[in-house]
């Protein structure tokens, strides 16, 4: 494992059968050392001790399960027991949970070896990774650009072969968009699939935890691994689901639908060109498609934009220097927490929470925050109805390739446009996974296809069939092999 490879779950565990999972973890780690990416915001330094104890048989059923000694990264959002979880921001910045995540509970259970925390846009509020206290990830594909958000260290690591696998977490396409800009796979379960115990809330009614990938075999072994319910979340579902069991390349009958809304301006050429050739082959596989329209996708990005802000003012009011994090001193607890998310809060953050407060005054609920809740509505409305004649809906991730860093930054309406086609799944509370179907000017284009709710079965086999009739995986950034 000399130069960086995408490597499978499976040739991961055949790697380490023919040499130690310390010797693999200790691959990734140096492999990191030398990165340019800026990936990761913290190394788990008892990665080796846990690899060592896994290859020495110390850790009981551990060392038997599905991903005994396979190194993971993890989303600086989730909390992890004594690695420290930052959020990407300075507010959070030192801060060591005293418990895991029930997901990393699980992953821990299966033998995993947690290599650190990725980078992130701060508490999750962006599509680019540029938010973060701790400097902009790059795109494994091209330097300049972004790798997407806020999920960005998750994905890039995974496409560098700075991990083989990756855990995000996706509130309006934080999962999809950046496995779309960086050319893997990513998905976005079912609302209450997976538990949320653990995470740190941005918008408790629209995230969910997901995983990233280099091919869809290894998303479902993840979601095998962490999916089910956990009775320390209130919104998780008693509903076991055998994600590996669906993996079947057979999607003759499979009825497609494309929403012409998905389409609209503002889409890039070689990305509308590179989407519908990928629905083509499909079609040539033995599916047939057939355009639907889903006429509330126009009213979905400021309803979702009012929704996640006003749940982001409540959710971040416990950041105030008292009981964890940086702390600015004050002669009283107003100056102090004044000061405290002042100095400890980037300017993307501040900004959510001042326009989620605006919504949710006494004078603008019903205007703003309520009106967007039954924009909510009539959009999970849309979905049902579409998917009662058609057993998927296909289009593209991102209307766009990966954008130039620094490009829209400086202006926040732009980016949030970005996220045209993949906060309406969010708000409907429906299964969605992303995956690379071609290359536009050097650079992936994510093809997303997505299910009713908890038919993740339905969408996992269509993107298993198309990567098995494809060669779209095959294309790595330059450097990887």
């Amino acid at each position: 494992m000399s130069k960086a490879k995408w490597m499978s779950i499976s040739e991961v565990r055949e790697s380490i059968a023919a040499s130690s999972s310390e010797e693999v973890t200790s691959s990734y780690l140096d492999t990191i050392s030398k990165s340019k990416i800026n990936g990761y915001v913290t190394i788990n330094e008892g990665a080796i001790a846990r690899a060592q104890d896994i290859d020495n048989d110390k850790l009981g059923e551990g060392h038997d399960g599905v991903l005994a000694g396979v190194p993971i990264a993890i989303k600086d959002n989730i909390s992890t027991k004594g690695i420290q979880t930052t959020c990407s921001s300075k507010i959070l910045q030192g801060y060591v949970p005293p418990y895991n995540a029930h997901v990393i509970e699980r992953l821990l259970d299966a033998g995993a070896v947690i290599l650190g925390k990725t980078n992130m846009d701060e508490f999750a509020m962006g599509t680019s990774t540029e938010s973060s206290h701790y400097g902009t990830t790059l795109n494994p594909w091209n330097l300049e650009r972004v790798p997407g958000g806020s999920s960005g260290g998750s994905a890039a690591v995974v496409a560098a072969s700075e991990a083989p696998i990756s855990l995000g977490s996706d509130t309006g396409g934080s999962v999809r968009c950046p496995a779309a800009f960086c050319g893997v796979v990513g998905i976005k379960p079912t609302y209450g699939g997976i538990s949320r115990y653990g995470l740190i809330s941005y918008a408790n009614s629209l995230e969910q935890i997901g995983p990233i990938a280099t091919n869809v075999s290894d998303i479902a072994t993840i979601m095998d691994v962490i999916g089910g319910h956990d009775p320390r979340d209130s919104t998780s579902i008693k509903q076991e689901i055998a994600y590996r069991d669906s993996l079947v390349d057979d999607v003759s009958g499979l009825k497609i639908g494309v929403p012409d809304e998905y389409f609209a301006e503002g889409i890039d050429e070689g990305v509308e060109k590179t989407v519908w050739a990928a629905i083509q082959k499909f079609e040539d596989m033995g599916a047939t498609w057939e355009k639907v329209s889903m006429p509330h996708t126009k009213y979905a990005l400021p309803a979702y934009y009012v929704i996640a802000m006003s749940e982001a003012s409540s959710n971040l009011a416990r950041f105030d220097g008292t009981r964890y994090g940086h702390v600015e001193q004050g002669e009283n607890w107003h100056v102090m927490a004044s000061r405290t998310r002042a100095k400890g809060f980037g300017e993307e953050v501040k900004r959510r929470i001042l326009l989620g407060t605006y919504a949710l005054s006494a004078v603008y609920h019903d205007k703003y925050y309520l009106k967007a809740l039954k924009v909510r509505t009539l959009v999970k409305q849309d979905f049902d109805k579409a998917l009662s004649n058609v057993d998927v809906l296909m289009a593209p991730t991102m209307p766009t390739p990966a954008f130039k860093i620094g490009e829209k930054i400086e202006d926040p309406l732009a980016l949030y446009l970005t996220d045209v086609n993949t906060v309406p799944i969010n708000l409907a509370g429906v299964p969605s996974i992303s995956m690379p179907c071609g290359l536009v000017d050097g650079l992936p284009v994510g093809l997303q296809i997505i299910g009713k709710h908890f038919d993740e079965s339905t969408i996992m086999r269509a993107a298993y069939s198309f990567e098995q009739n494809t060669d779209h995986l095959a294309k790595r950034p330059a450097g990887v092999e």
